[in-house]
């Protein structure tokens, strides 16, 4: 079976009024991007997406030439056009799944996206005591059941076929920087 991982980067942050984009800001010394990068880049993955859009990530990725860097040029327009970028690099590589995470959430383990990909379910989400949260494993025979553009993902087919869905109970945290306030929490 053919996975990648899927870092999702291309969001506008507009709830968060610090002066750089949220994904560049700094968290114990880097970039939450990059804390969130480097757990898909530790998990084991060796397929590994960054997409891109808004904020100029690449610059504080470069130290991971395996990261493969695709814009979503439509991310003014919702998560699910950056999901739908995803799924078009995925279709053309040949990959039997994707498993997708978010750029802005620092404290998600590799672990966790160990987990989510070892689930052979059509959706795998990971789960934080109890609660549903990132990253989600995607089989190519839900990728044309996603919705195409909007601010909601793959939640949304979580939720009108809860039948495929399977919950992993994961470590770390979903914890996302969407405010400066969410990132003084985190500081």
């Amino acid at each position: 079976m053919k996975i990648a991982g899927v870092l999702l980067a291309a969001g506008v942050g507009s709830r968060y009024s610090g002066p750089s984009h949220k994904l560049l800001a700094d968290v114990d010394g880097e970039a939450v991007v990059r804390r969130a990068a480097r757990s898909m880049v530790n998990s084991g993955l060796t397929d590994l997406l960054v997409v891109t859009g808004s904020a100029p990530v690449a610059s504080v990725l470069k130290s991971w030439p395996q990261l493969t860097m695709v814009e979503n040029p439509d991310y003014e327009q919702g998560i699910a056009t950056s999901l739908m970028t995803a799924v078009s690099w995925a279709e053309h590589g040949d990959f039997d799944a994707l498993v997708v995470g978010l750029g802005d959430q620092p404290a998600v383990s590799s672990t966790a996206w160990q987990s989510v990909a070892a689930c052979e379910s059509p959706i795998a989400v990971a789960t934080y005591g109890g609660r549903i949260g990132n990253p989600v494993r995607l089989a190519s025979s839900v990728w044309p059941l996603l919705p195409e553009s909007g601010d909601e993902g793959a939640r949304v087919l979580m939720r009108a076929r809860p039948e495929l869905v399977e919950r992993v109970a994961c470590e770390g945290s979903p914890v996302d920087i969407d405010t400066v306030e969410d990132l003084r929490r985190w500081s």
